[in-house]
């Protein structure tokens, strides 16, 4: 492509301002743009193949997303200094762009396509995940690739009970929702957010406001594609083969019959195989060659009578798959302590779909480092989910974690962060770990569901338990009739035209995925959704609690504990010691594991051990470094010891004061050698009773308390 520099700018109000530039780079690409806002600037290219290639009959969309880390002037971590494979931030952007583009292209249209997404410049204000999507549209707006767009993101933050569209990082400190909104120029298509507790009125509006900025940018997408003077038209394509004789054929023979398979409340595996039955026997009219010929287009015309018989059955009966009503959740139980070597566990159950969730609870040295080339820090909290092949009653080679389980986890993630309170209520580094063991539906709410109550079995202190549902739709655009469905089934996912998944506490939603399938949906059938979702959230969460209704009072007697306190800015250098001497002596002889942190207050030190003697021995010897205590005759101390001489030992009475403790002082019995008692480092407790008059020396003694032995009458 040959075209001169193309220029446009959308205003966003509030003095910012997106800039989109094409046909100075990248001019060998099927479409290419540089998207600016501030200093951060971000490339989108697209290519897609000419033909597609024989047998395909699905969209082969490859997204990418990459940020640079020269784009804030950082090297990459590791040995080879250079970017590799995407971090989990970068797949979690490539979900949210597929899912907006993906639904847009033409569903014959089966040409292999890659869309390729670049962070080249960074100002640290301008969240880049906000204008991917806008780059990606915009790359296929001044293409000749079918694309039934535009289609724009932004991201919408809610601070002080105000909208703001396309935050900066500074703008989301104190934000209660963080949402990212996909649409066109008449639909919301994308929906994906974060909140605290917020209702579903102020959800909606959130969405409302996304919409509104997110027209201005798609009209802009159509002028920008005006003005681009491209040297084709549009792709004139024909990838799939039809035959309508044979699609009325078909229909005609398997509508009814799988009606009726639909109303028969058959189990998953039972259903799948009335549905193939009926397929099977139109094709005992043809011979094996042709057979051999139509099967292909066979299965994909009783495919769409299949679904068309299943949708129709829900609209004019009100009858789902499984016999359910539309607003009815499947059966549910619930186990907790199930893994007694865990942390915490809990099995959730839902119809056909299961998860066994496991809590492990962890020290400071135990958070996630972050080194992103926009975000470098720790985290806290992870939350991992596994979907195994036989989950699905599937065999195929595990190939690492995919990008569904990375965004399935994410959406649990956020469901459950803001229930998890910091120190001094929650001082550990919390993993959770999801094994999906049945999946028929909504395996990501099943997450959050199991993962509340392992928090809870594990004692973690949550301040609300969360539950989740995934909401459908059927809709007939010609006749206006619709169906919103509560907890769907995967059959009902794949066939309906929403997977809208809540997830919520009982004041008010925490997360929410959505995936619009049709154009145009109403506000009306999502507020519909919304609060029907609020019921069915209401409902799973009154199960869960029949298992476990509260946080268990303490943490399981394996698990670790943690004391933390706060010690002066100080004293850090002296707890830790040259070369960190002190402070590993410490370790080694109380079995803890210590860390020290510098914070604005001062230093915090967390003690970790599942022995409480142990921390309380690590307190009071790290206390009496940062706290010097006087010794006061009278009292009882236990230090170590320093040294051994013939006559007794020198003792660490607090730090920098020593005291003798003199070989008739160790036991009530005569003692021939101090080493038959006591060895160097060793802690030994005893008692200050006395000072030298002299020297001022401390008088200690190891003896008195200890029980005296009984004396013998003669001994009186």
């Amino acid at each position: 492509m040959n075209y001169d520099l193309v220029t446009k700018t959308i205003d966003l109000g509030d003095g910012k301002q997106i800039t989109i530039e094409t046909g100075k780079l990248a001019k060998q690409a099927d479409g290419s743009v540089m998207v600016r806002m501030g200093d951060t600037m971000m490339m989108a290219t697209v290519v897609a193949t000419k033909e597609a290639k024989e047998g395909i009959d699905f969209l082969p969309l490859t997204l990418d997303y990459r940020e640079k880390y020269a784009s804030t002037g950082r090297f990459p971590g590791g040995f080879f200094k250079r970017e590799a494979r995407p971090s989990t931030d970068e797949i979690l952007v490539m979900r949210l762009v597929d899912r907006a583009l993906r639904p847009l292209f033409p569903k014959d249209y089966h040409s292999e396509i890659q869309v390729m997404l670049a962070l080249m410049s960074s100002d640290k204000s301008h969240q880049p995940d906000a204008l991917a999507c806008l780059a990606a549209s915009a790359a296929l707006a001044v293409s000749n690739i079918p694309f039934a767009g535009p289609v724009s993101e932004v991201r919408v933050a809610r601070v002080d009970g105000k909208f703001i569209v396309n935050p900066t990082f500074e703008e989301m400190e104190g934000a209660d929702m963080d949402m990212m909104i996909a649409g066109t120029l008449d639909s919301v298509v994308m929906v994906e957010g974060a909140m605290h507790e917020v209702s579903e009125d102020d959800m909606v509006g959130a969405i409302e406001a996304g919409h509104a900025a997110i027209k201005v940018q798609c009209q802009a997408l159509t002028e920008l594609g005006a003005a681009v003077a491209k040297s084709e038209p549009k792709r004139e394509y024909d990838h799939e083969e039809s035959d309508e004789e044979l699609r009325k054929a078909v229909h005609a023979h398997s509508y009814q019959p799988c009606y009726d398979v639909a109303k028969q409340n058959l189990s998953k595996e039972e259903r799948g195989k009335a549905f193939k039955e009926v397929r099977l026997q139109f094709m005992e009219q043809f011979s094996e060659e042709e057979q051999a010929e139509k099967k292909a287009l066979v299965k994909k015309y009783h495919g769409e009578a299949q679904k068309k018989a299943v949708r129709d059955l829900v609209l004019a009966e009100n009858v789902r798959l499984d016999g359910r009503r539309p607003d009815e959740i499947r059966p549910i139980w619930c186990e907790v302590d199930y893994l007694p070597g865990t942390h915490g566990s809990a099995v959730f159950t839902r119809g056909e779909t299961q998860s066994l969730t496991t809590l492990t609870l962890g020290s400071k040295l135990d958070e996630q480092t972050v080194d992103g080339a926009l975000f470098q820090g720790k985290e806290k909290f992870l939350l991992h989910y596994n979907f195994p092949p036989f989950c699905t009653g599937e065999a195929y080679p595990l190939r690492g974690t995919s990008r569904r389980e990375i965004g399935h986890g994410n959406l649990a993630l956020r469901a459950l962060k803001n229930v998890i309170p910091g120190a001094p209520e929650n001082p550990y580094t919390v993993r959770l770990v999801s094994d999906i063991l049945e999946s028929n539906g909504s395996s990501s709410m099943a997450t959050v569901c199991a993962g509340t109550l392992a928090l809870m079995d594990g004692g973690v202190k949550i301040t609300a338990p969360v539950s989740g549902i995934a909401m459908g739709l059927i809709s007939d655009q010609e006749s206006g009739k619709y169906a919103v469905l509560s907890d769907i089934l995967g059959d009902e996912d794949h066939l309906g035209d929403m997977d809208f998944k809540i997830t919520g506490t009982s004041k008010g939603i925490t997360a929410c995925q959505m995936d619009i399938k049709i154009k145009g949906l109403s506000f009306e059938i999502l507020k519909k959704a919304l609060y029907q979702a609020r019921d069915g959230r209401a409902h799973i969460l009154g199960e869960m609690l029949k298992t476990l209704d509260k946080t268990r009072d303490d943490y399981k007697p394996h698990a670790p504990r943690i004391e933390s306190f706060i010690i002066p800015k100080d004293m850090i250098g002296a707890i830790i010691g040259p070369g960190g001497k002190i402070i590993q002596e410490i370790q080694a002889t109380t079995n803890t594991e210590i860390v020290v942190e510098e914070i604005p207050e001062g230093g915090r030190v967390d003690i970790v051990s599942a022995n409480k003697q142990d921390i309380d021995t690590a307190v009071r010897r790290i206390k009496n470094i940062a706290f010097p205590p006087t010794a006061e005759v009278g009292e009882e101390y236990e230090g170590v010891v320093k040294s051994i001489m013939p006559y007794g030992a020198f003792v660490e009475v607090v730090p920098g004061v020593d005291g003798l403790l003199h070989i008739s002082e160790l036991e009530w019995r005569k003692v021939d050698k101090v080493e038959d008692v006591l060895k160097e480092g060793e802690m030994v407790k005893f008692k200050v009773t006395g000072k030298d008059p002299k020297t001022g020396k401390l008088k200690l003694s190891r003896k008195v308390l200890l029980e005296r032995p009984e004396r013998a009458p003669w001994q009186n």
